[in-house]
């Protein structure tokens, strides 16, 4: 990876350039016409409209009635919307909330302090300003912070922020929680699609797999018609664990060509389905693209937790759904490989996990 030991250019953070009080962003931070947000918008199906709530409650108990009804709900939104949202899933809402404040404590340091654990594009584990080093990039306007969660050989308290003194506790707890939270959801997935409830695990690498938490920053924007705090993408990883900033609106999914605003509800996750589970279910569950808008009155946080499999088993369609009527969609990738090839060129719409097709599946 030694093309990845630097940003191409200086970087800039976004927070510092909203608190200096510009009215006008600059022009790497301005998205072509077509990428822009429509931040006025008259169709009323589409500022109805939602993902699906999922209530999880009842969803190991034993009314199997229950159990199976919510498993269908999960196998639904998985197919059709490739994200809901989910209620009474285990998580203390108090550790939620928590995790919240005291990440947003973290992003109101002084500059001095955040600087001292700037990320570099080899990991991009630490605090950064953006994804992908192609030089002269179109920029997001957002700050983040990244860190490893599993394997346990990746995961380093000192690459974690020393303050809020509390912040490394809370989210050694919070990601225990969601991990356990990500496990249950996967034995669903892979129970509706027709295999042992343990294949999609153990595809993963088992008890072995990975997990990071990647912490959103998005400053309030003079001009947030002219850009995004997170270009259109799909994540490459496996499920994604989204604790939103409940009060601030921004994440929106595209369905059926529109951009839906996500509306969250009150210490619900979003959960959406990643690239290497769109691969391993040969794209019986899609991965879908979702961006990120900002606003000019209020700053927003969230925390995305990605649940991943372990960085070098190769990942392919499994066996049991491939058939003559249903080809392999995709060749063997390791995540590795695959998150090199993401790293590289930076958020890029759907159009990553497309062009791994394997030629032949799509010649007819």
């Amino acid at each position: 990876m030694n093309n990845l030991q630097d940003w191409p250019e200086p970087i800039v953070r976004v927070q510092s350039l909203s608190e200096s009080g510009v009215h006008t962003i600059p022009d790497r931070y301005i998205k072509p016409p077509p990428d822009r947000p429509s931040l006025t918008i008259f169709d009323k199906t589409v500022v109805d409209a939602n993902i699906p709530i999922i209530d999880l409650t009842g969803l190991f108990g034993e009314d199997e009635l229950l159990h199976a009804r919510i498993q269908d709900e999960i196998s639904s939104a998985a197919h059709q919307w490739g994200f809901f949202q989910v209620l009474n899933h285990g998580v203390r809402p108090e550790l939620m909330d928590r995790a919240q404040e005291a990440w947003r404590d973290f992003f109101h340091l002084p500059i001095e302090m955040k600087q001292a654990y700037a990320n570099s594009p080899r990991t991009y584990e630490g605090y950064g300003s953006r994804l992908g080093v192609q030089k002269g990039a179109i920029l997001d306007w957002s700050d983040y912070y990244f860190l490893h969660y599993l394997p346990l050989s990746l995961k380093d308290y000192n690459k974690w922020p020393a303050s809020p003194a509390d912040l490394r506790e809370v989210i050694d707890e919070y990601g225990k929680e969601v991990v356990k939270l990500c496990g249950r959801l996967m034995k669903v997935l892979s129970t509706k699609l027709g295999i042992r409830e343990d294949h999609l695990q153990n595809a993963f690498g088992g008890n072995d797999i990975g997990a990071c938490l990647r912490v959103n920053f998005y400053p309030k924007c003079p001009q947030p018609d002219l850009t995004l705090g997170l270009s259109s993408h799909s994540d490459p990883g496996g499920l994604t664990m989204l604790l939103p900033d409940h009060q601030v609106p921004g994440l929106q999914v595209r369905k059926d060509g529109k951009w839906i605003t996500v509306k969250p509800a009150r210490h619900a996750f979003i959960v959406n389905i990643g690239d290497q589970i769109q691969v391993l279910s040969n794209a019986n569950y899609k991965s879908v693209e979702h961006r990120v808008i900002v606003n000019s009155a209020h700053e927003r946080v969230s925390l995305a937790f990605f649940y991943n499999p372990k960085s070098d088993i190769p990942i392919e369609p499994i066996k049991e759904l491939v058939a003559p009527d249903k080809p392999a969609l995709y060749p063997p990738m390791t995540f590795d490989e695959y998150r090199l090839f993401i790293r590289t060129k930076g958020p890029q719409g759907k159009s990553q996990v497309e062009s791994l097709k394997s030629p032949r599946c799509c010649s007819s």
